[in-house]
């Protein structure tokens, strides 16, 4: 588990290609120096597990349905990336609860500068619409963040930076066509499971 509180702004060495997965080299000082063979360390908020490492960079394997299903597949050597590692238990949770699970690839549609901040607009799948609420959480290439604003019209929402934020992640780069990975609050999937589950008991019992 993850608190989508970015650690290092780290970058991608090589990319080795398979024919059903790909085996990424990352830099990252911070996150590799106590890294160990199977830990768990989100790369832009994909959980993803470390197979080999030195003292400045770690290797993981990315499967074909994880380079599908997130923008991990459109990543090149060179490009940056953020970097977290998992939890500890005896850690501050400063974050949300973030698994590292992305639920789906947003766009960036546009960007709004302000004096000391910067507004930025995704569109998000429809399927994940009902999942965002605003002042809700929410991670975006595994920062994460409150939604500021919601377009239910548009199919987007929108999330204020401040300059830390511009600064030490990957959302201080991301141009109007880039894509992002989301994550949405967990809370709000179990929820509508339970209630999901509720009904169909109810529909059982009152059923002739």
């Amino acid at each position: 588990m993850f608190t989508g509180i970015v650690e290092e702004l780290g970058s991608v060495v090589a990319i080795e290609h398979g024919e059903q997965s790909a085996r990424l080299v990352l830099r990252g000082p911070l996150v590799a120096s106590d890294a160990t063979h199977g830990a768990s360390i989100a790369v832009n908020g994909v959980c993803l597990t470390v197979v080999d490492h030195d003292p400045t960079t770690f290797s993981v394997d990315v499967m074909l349905e994880t380079l599908r299903r997130s923008a991990l597949g459109q990543l090149a050597p060179g490009d940056p990336v953020n970097l977290e590692r998992a939890v500890r238990s005896d850690g501050r949770f400063a974050g949300h609860v973030v698994q590292g699970h992305v639920d789906g690839v947003g766009e960036v549609v546009r960007r709004e500068p302000g004096d000391r901040w910067e507004v930025v607009t995704v569109r998000l799948p429809p399927e994940l619409a009902a999942y965002v609420v605003e002042k809700g959480s929410i991670a975006v290439d595994g920062v994460s963040l409150t939604v500021s604003a919601l377009d239910g019209a548009a199919g987007t929402f929108s999330v204020s930076l401040i300059p830390t934020t511009l600064a030490l992640t990957t959302l201080g780069r991301r141009a109007v066509g880039e894509v992002v990975n989301l994550e949405v609050d967990v809370l709000a999937k179990y929820v509508e499971r339970l209630l999901a589950a509720r009904t169909d008991t109810l529909r059982k019992v009152e059923a002739p």
